[in-house]
């Protein structure tokens, strides 16, 4: 800025920055608060300019603005105080700076916030959608570990069914050995029994006979001594 310039077109040239200060806040502070992050999407699709460039390349040339502005401010407090009104107008335009550097930083304050929080937010999905493929995935391994559980008791259930079947197998042969033997048996009695009958006969017929001959000798050796 060349040093010429006299106090009024200072003012001038500060009051200009002001306003242009001033319309870029507005326009920033609805760009800050409107910017979303961008989805995701083919390198084809994203624009060359996102709106996060936007808003920085904004923010740049406001700071920008809010120096020269300070540099217009100390060039006219460096000029000869005229009177109560000319200090009047610099704390004015000291004020407006302060008032326009404050809202530049509020609004890129909460711009770092708002997106911090976007930030977060995209972070705790991502890690929810992990979670949930993790979660997915042990419970198609626990569902597959039932599986090959029930799997194997089924197998120990056929494979005790089969021993079962097997050993009352076995009992249904022993039992029919044992029907045929008692059938076997029963079916030998009548000859036992005939056996038996002829030699009780026999044992009946040979005590008679024995009884008869010790009865005749007996009788002999009576008359034997009687006579």
């Amino acid at each position: 800025m060349a040093a010429a310039l006299s106090y009024e077109d200072l003012r001038k040239h500060a009051r200009h920055l002001e306003n242009e200060i001033d319309l870029k806040l507005v326009a920033f502070s609805k760009l800050g608060a409107g910017i979303k992050s961008p989805p995701h999407a083919s390198s084809d699709a994203v624009p060359l300019l996102s709106g996060e460039d936007t808003f920085e390349a904004m923010a740049l040339e406001i700071e920008e603005l809010l120096n020269k502005l300070t540099q217009v401010n100390e060039r006219m407090s460096e000029q000869p105080v005229s009177g109560a009104a000319m200090l009047h107008t610099l704390q004015r335009h000291r004020d407006i700076l302060t008032d326009l550097s404050r809202d530049f930083r509020k609004t890129t304050s909460q711009h770092e916030v708002r997106r911090e929080r976007e930030d977060l937010l995209r972070g705790s999905g991502d890690t929810f959608r992990s979670d949930g493929i993790n979660n997915r995935r042990d419970m198609y391994l626990k569902e597959n570990q039932h599986i090959h559980s029930s799997d194997r008791l089924v197998n120990e259930q056929i494979a005790i069914a089969m021993e079962t079947r097997e050993h009352l197998t076995n009992q249904r042969h022993a039992f029919k050995r044992l029907q045929t033997r008692f059938n076997d048996i029963s079916n030998r009695y009548p000859v036992i029994n005939s056996l038996i009958q002829r030699i009780n006969l026999k044992k009946r017929r040979d005590s008679i006979i024995l009884g008869l001959v010790i009865s005749g000798c007996t009788i002999l050796m009576l008359l034997y001594v009687f006579h």
